[in-house]
């Protein structure tokens, strides 16, 4: 155990497993919320003021002010593996480390990229809704959907989380296209029986479109009413990645006219905390479209797969407070 003359606090914004509460106790003071839930950014600030580390979610937003709360921070540890919303540069500038977790959660993601590609198909939200509302009186010739088999599925962005996906759809004959600014390599391409392709080709061959980029200023907006407008009439679009790089109201209207036969999302605009901009809600025509399907940011909501990021993420801040560069930095400071 690292020692220290006087014990660092180190606050965690968000609801962690009592395992890891005991992993920081170990070599710290720890203030963390006692429910289920995060902590509201005034209440994280006022806590930043004596703190050395701080161990951030995808509700956090760490921007100048901030870090302007915490003087004497030393790590920033995100439980996440985009990071969008931090300011790495701002906390490179103060000598701060950043830390993400690369690999904790790409089967998460993908399992549930599955699951909402299943569940839009085949509407499920739909006949559940129909079963749970008294309607349901046997079978009838309604509520049709799509396959899988035999369809071409677009993916954009062939990461670790890509690949995944691809792994998991090739098991139900489908052909998978992908766009990326690198090709994958020879052989791996053959294992996925993926191909790549550029983005335009990619958006009109494909049944069902999933981008899985990270949220730069060049993919905000990605799939805009033109991008969608060149789909197939009756394709499906499924985002787990960040709700701004698709135009939510532009997916409302494909869906009104019959462009798009189904969106899926665990993400949304109103989520990306570091753009000024974005919308404050969900748009209701998305939320009241029955060809909808939607899920609250459930990525990685896996309580053994969130123990573990959380467990990984207290590593990173014992090794920033023992004097040493953290396995997981995307930055460079003096140690």
């Amino acid at each position: 155990m690292d020692s220290y003359a006087c014990e660092p606090l180190v606050v965690v914004t968000h609801w962690v497993h009592p395992e890891v509460i005991e992993a920081l106790e170990r070599f710290c003071k720890c203030a963390a919320p006692t429910e289920r839930d995060v902590l509201p950014r005034a209440e994280v600030r006022t806590r930043l003021g004596g703190a050395a580390g701080v161990v951030v979610c995808m509700a956090d937003h760490v921007d100048e002010e901030f870090l302007d709360a915490g003087p004497g921070l030393r790590i920033v540890s995100a439980t996440l593996k985009g990071y969008d919303n931090i300011d790495v540069d701002a906390c490179t500038r103060r000598g701060i480390w950043v830390t993400i977790l690369p690999d904790h959660l790409t089967a998460p993601a993908a399992e549930l990229t599955m699951a909402l590609i299943l569940g839009l198909l085949r509407r499920v939200g739909e006949g559940d809704g129909h079963v749970r509302g008294g309607r349901y009186a046997g079978w009838r010739p309604r509520l049709y959907g799509a396959t899988l088999q035999d369809s071409t599925v677009g993916v954009i962005g062939m990461g670790k989380v890509g690949r995944a996906l691809a792994a998991r759809l090739k098991g139900f004959g489908t052909r998978i296209l992908y766009s990326d600014t690198a090709p994958l390599p020879p052989g791996t391409e053959s294992d996925l029986g993926a191909r790549r392709v550029e983005l335009a080709e990619l958006l009109a061959a494909s049944d069902i479109v999933v981008p899985l980029v990270p949220l730069t200023p060049s993919t905000r907006g990605l799939l805009d009413a033109a991008a969608l407008a060149r789909m197939p009439a009756g394709a499906y679009l499924v985002n787990v990645g960040r709700g701004s790089v698709v135009d939510e109201l532009a997916v409302a209207r494909a869906l009104d006219s019959g462009r798009l036969a189904g969106y899926a999302a665990d993400v949304f605009a109103m989520e990306d905390w570091a753009l000024p901009d974005r919308p404050r809600e969900i748009p209701r025509a998305l939320l009241d479209h029955p060809r909808t399907l939607f899920t609250p940011h459930l990525g990685t909501a896996v309580d053994g797969v969130r123990r573990k990021m959380s467990l990984a993420a207290v590593r990173q801040v014992r090794e920033a407070l023992a004097g040493r560069r953290p396995e997981y930095a995307i930055n460079e400071v003096q140690a």
